[in-house]
């Protein structure tokens, strides 16, 4: 995908599971700052597929719901075989803002990974998830070997130099974190960059606490 105001190529994913209602609008502004936007649609029953094509999307489908490391993984791969410099992740709900996409573009000139940061904008971030979230990036900074401010944020930039060091062990949430770990243990820069807060009213997570809390642990000891 090229941007308005890098010289590179740049790949982007929308990850979406029943996004029927949300994707379109994401899709056509997110087409504003690439050339080409690829949806990978994890199973989806309400016909996202449909929406994402008619708003100029190229659409890969998981017949079944996989998981959103899953996702993550069929857009890697499609990035792996196209001929792009760099990859942006983000979700199809519309909680990652399209128009804060030249800041991680930016950024990546001197970082092999840019992940967004909502941590400078807690006000409208429940308690328990702000602490869970300043907790976990911690952690995972320990373990990737260099600060990571928010690394539950699933919005960020991927360069392809950064690929061969990714050998994920997941396919789940916990995807994302294996992937700051990997990245930075290879020896790639990570950097991040403020984004909004976007909570959308009657939305609710994919995540199950306790199931993915349990598949998190199992990540840390592993990499501990």
């Amino acid at each position: 995908i090229s941007t308005r105001d890098w010289s590179s190529d740049v790949c982007s994913s929308d990850l979406a599971f029943n996004e029927a209602g949300c994707i379109g609008p994401v899709i056509e502004r997110t087409r504003q700052y690439v050339t080409e936007v690829v949806v990978i649609d994890d199973g989806s029953t309400d016909g996202t597929a449909e929406v994402a094509r008619k708003a100029g999307a190229k659409v890969i489908v998981h017949p079944q719901n996989q998981g959103k490391g899953a996702s993550i993984l069929t857009g890697l791969d499609y990035f792996r075989d196209s001929g792009a410099d760099a990859v942006m992740l983000l979700d199809a709900d519309g909680q990652h803002d399209p128009v804060e996409i030249p800041q991680f573009v930016a950024k990546a000139a001197s970082a092999g990974l840019v992940v967004g940061t909502r941590m400078m904008h807690t006000d409208n971030m429940p308690r328990a998830r702000r602490w869970t979230n300043q907790f976990m990036s911690w952690l995972t900074g320990k373990l990737a070997r260099q600060p990571v401010p928010d690394s539950q944020c699933g919005y960020r930039l991927l360069r392809r130099e950064v690929l061969p060091a990714l050998k994920f062990s997941t396919a789940r949430f916990e995807t994302e974190t294996e992937m700051l770990i990997q990245a930075g243990r290879a020896g790639h820069r990570i950097e991040s960059v403020p984004i909004r807060t976007i909570y959308l009213p009657g939305r609710r997570s994919h995540i199950r606490p306790i199931v993915d809390t349990v598949r998190f642990c199992k990540m840390v000891v592993k990499y501990w």
